[in-house]
């Protein structure tokens, strides 16, 4: 048996989560309590494992995989506290131990999953899984258990093991540098904005820059490059080279020389990678990550995107010519430039269907689109939601709820923090401070969401635009995915699917926020509280589509240099180089970019996560497209069998069953992929 290790003195009671609302007491987590939290985490977790795997008793179920899963509860609450704090509220002193501690806890990881005594009890029982007397999701647990182990190089021996801990810890350091230098580039940028570029900007993105310029401590207006910033500040701006200044930095982010350049790190981040995938037996990075998805090869991933890039790349070349004509016609005969592509087209869509999408904005309060989002989930699943008013969470602006279900129980508390600061990385994303599970008297799940929205001056309403009320939509939709599991096991909850599967629930829900029951009752007027017009929701409706092919094509383009990045079976030096080859022989349109350009690219860069992955977003939405056309058949949205089938077969299974079999089960048979190019307008 291994002697326990004897633990750093600090507070364990600062992770405990007892305060108001079950949430952990931020107050008391200064950055300097978590290092020493983690070091003994990591050893109390340390000492778990080496009980199981050292047990004189031959291995079961119960003193094996079932302890593998009670294990940890430190560190769990720990970590989560920890990441909460580092993606939405950091300092240089939280930075400073992210450096410090991503390394460590890839090699207290790999020390686990490459234990050789642990793995052999994890084997034996995998072997003899089938006499073994477990019930579906028990048995389903093993098995994920077993390949997780395998994936993380349990099988290896001699110095491969150690290379493999060496490379996942060196990965986990590049992750966090890549991260940390997108957000320094986002918090040190501010451009100033004249008045006299003012004129033309709707008053609620000139309230937004004069509420960012206060947030970083001047006066005037300022761009910086918070998505719900620059996105509608390039699209009604008339000065062309203030477009340019300020597309210029957003796409640069990461890919300039200095102390937060990406380039370096991508490279050495993509040669470690390939090398991880040779150790492990495969090809290329992304023939390993695909192994264990629902799309299983890179050449499915191919085949669906390269589908959707040649009917994309031909829409948005016409909308291109369409678009430089119309700027010629007012005056400017330069080339058609990705700096101009936002304003020209709100432009068009102006002219061609008497549309500006400003006018939406009065009736999109964040406020009412909470509600609307609320709404849809008692609708749909008879939650309600309850505002806890004196919960803290880690910032003043994150707001509390408990979750009610329609018997009035419980089911979880939910976190909303939506507007963006320096403080926060940029994006939106959906975490928890604790997962569902049914172990020892079961847990319920805090389950928060994080936003970027512009924050509006003091004492005004929040105001979105329909991409942000959309992506409020999404994000609930993964919350909802962990707030309603319903599973034993803590592994096999919420969000822990395959990664072109997680996607389903947040991009489904979605779909109810375009429901006209849902716009009825919650997109009113700022000052008249009157609701969205029918002819301006009818204009809205007949341009849903109309940028479908920048739209798609900005995306696509991501999704395959992602993919042709990590299926090089040699890295290559100049990764930057690399992704303008790609884009060079796919025939990428002069006008666009990247949705995400690699030196920023956070969801491939800051973690594997999505990489090799982010064509999931569409191949998930293959799925959200004809599972919502499952409601629009019966002829109600809400319509109570489809709902109960969605809840059960979906959004409370977790990860008990594989992700095309819950599909099947909701759906009755495997997705029709044309409910796709239904749904971009591409269809022929």
């Amino acid at each position: 048996m291994n002697t326990p290790h004897a633990l750093s003195p600090f507070d364990a009671s600062a992770f405990d989560f007892d305060g108001a609302a079950g949430l952990p007491d931020f107050s008391k987590l200064a950055a300097d309590r978590f290092e020493p939290a983690f070091e003994a985490a990591m050893a109390r977790h340390a000492d778990e494992i080496s009980a199981i795997a050292d047990a004189d008793a031959p291995a079961s179920f119960d003193n094996t995989v079932a302890a593998m899963e009670r294990a940890g509860g430190l560190l769990r609450r720990v970590s989560a506290t920890f990441h909460a704090l580092a993606g939405a509220n950091t300092d240089d002193a939280l930075q400073a131990v992210e450096r410090a501690v991503s390394p460590r806890l890839s090699r207290h990881f790999s020390a686990i999953s490459l234990n050789a005594a642990l793995f052999a009890r994890i084997d034996a029982l995998y072997e003899a899984r089938d006499t073994l007397g477990l019930d579906a999701e028990s048995l389903r647990l093993l098995e994920r258990m077993h390949l997780s182990f395998v994936r993380s190089g349990a099988r290896l021996v001699g110095g491969d093991r150690d290379r493999l801990a060496a490379i996942n810890a060196r990965l986990s350091e590049l992750g966090t540098a890549f991260s940390q230098n997108v957000l320094a580039d986002e918090k040190s940028y501010a451009l100033p904005v004249p008045d006299a570029a003012l004129d033309g900007l709707p008053a609620w993105l000139v309230a937004a820059m004069a509420e960012a310029a206060e947030e970083r401590g001047t006066t005037g207006h300022v761009v910086t490059l918070s998505r719900s910033l620059i996105v509608p500040f390039l699209t009604y701006c008339r000065d062309r080279a203030l477009r340019e200044t300020a597309f210029a930095a957003w796409t640069a982010r990461g890919a300039h020389d200095g102390p937060h350049d990406n380039r370096p790190i991508m490279a050495e981040t993509l040669r470690l990678r390939a090398e991880k995938a040779h150790l492990l037996g495969y090809d290329s990075f992304a023939a390993f990550k695909l192994a264990d998805s629902m799309a299983k090869t890179p050449d499915a991933v191919r085949t669906l995107l390269t589908s959707v890039w040649d009917k994309a790349r031909v829409r948005a070349q016409a909308d291109a010519q369409a678009l430089a004509a119309l700027a010629a016609a007012e005056g400017d005969n330069a080339a058609l430039a990705p700096s101009d592509w936002r304003y020209y087209a709100e432009r068009r869509r102006q002219a061609e269907f008497s549309f500006d999408e400003g006018a939406l904005k009065p009736y999109f309060q964040l406020d009412r689109m909470i509600e609307a989002s609320f709404d849809v989930a008692n609708r749909l699943f008879g939650l309600t939601f309850e505002r806890v008013e004196d919960a803290q969470a880690w910032h003043p602006d994150a707001r509390v709820w408990r979750v009610l279900r329609a018997d009035g129980s419980t089911l979880g508390i939910f976190i909303g923090d939506y507007f963006a600061r320096s403080s926060k990385r940029s994006g939106a994303w959906m975490s928890a401070l604790r997962g569902q599970d049914k172990l020892d008297g079961g847990h319920t799940p805090i389950i928060y969401n994080i936003c970027n929205f512009a924050k509006p001056a003091k004492g005004q309403p929040a105001l979105l635009s329909m991409d942000d009320a959309r992506t409020l939509f999404h994000e609930f939709g993964h919350a909802l995915h962990g707030l309603l599991s319903d599973v034993t096991w803590p592994s096999l909850a919420g969000t822990a699917v395959s990664r072109d599967f997680v996607e389903l629930p947040s991009q489904l829900y979605e779909h109810w926020l375009g429901v006209p029951q849902v716009l009825e009752k919650h997109a009113l007027h700022v000052d008249t509280g009157q609701p969205l017009p029918a002819d301006l929701l009818s204009r809205m409706e007949e341009t849903r589509n109309f940028d479908a092919g920048f739209d798609t094509v900005e995306f696509t383009a991501s999704a395959l240099v992602d993919l042709a990045l990590h299926e090089l079976p040699e890295a290559p030096q100049d990764a930057v180089a690399a992704e303008a080859e790609v884009l060079a022989r796919i025939g990428m349109p002069d006008a666009i970019v990247m949705r995400h350009r690699s030196p920023h690219f956070a969801h491939v860069f800051s973690g594997d996560g999505y990489a090799s992955g982010y064509y999931s977003y569409m191949w998930s939405e293959v799925l959200d497209a004809d599972a919502f056309e499952a409601f629009t058949e019966t002829g109600d949205p809400f319509d109570p069998e489809m709902a109960q089938s969605l809840l059960r077969n979906i959004y409370s299974a977790g990860n008990s069953r594989p992700a095309d079999v819950l599909y099947q089960a909701f759906r009755g048979r495997m997705p029709d992929a044309g409910a796709l190019m239904r749904k971009r307008g591409l269809a022929a």
